[in-house]
């Protein structure tokens, strides 16, 4: 089952943490998310009762994020997502589609995303 062109209809940008480290000169750089990819996707909040059964596992995700199956896709948790001004941290390595698993890939999602911050 192909991914509809219009389902993939949510622009979101994906960020990694660079940590900063020291310049040739010894000067001290700063850590802070940068763009690492920006890419069309379905994000899902999850329904009143999947928020309940995740709560119920003391599980905090909260969306889901349905992205084109990519080769050599790096996406992973140590990344965050931002879409309309939102923040989510990306708290499952992706999931391939159940047909082919070249479709799409599945990533769920957290909110309130303030790791990694100095």
């Amino acid at each position: 089952m192909a991914v509809k062109a219009g389902e993939l209809r949510h622009r979101v940008t994906i960020q990694e943490y660079i940590k900063g480290g020291r310049d040739d000169d010894g000067h001290e750089l700063p850590s802070d998310w940068t763009l690492y990819q920006t890419v069309w996707a379905k994000i899902t909040p999850l329904s009143t009762k999947d928020l309940l059964t995740a709560q119920a596992a003391q599980s905090e995700v909260s969306a889901r994020m349905k992205v084109r199956y990519q080769t050599g896709q790096n996406i992973n948790t140590t990344m965050r997502v931002v879409w309309k001004d939102r923040i989510y941290a990306i708290d499952s390595q992706g999931l391939d589609d159940a047909d082919t698993g070249l479709e799409y890939t599945t990533f769920n999602l957290s909110g309130g995303v303030e790791q990694f911050k100095d």
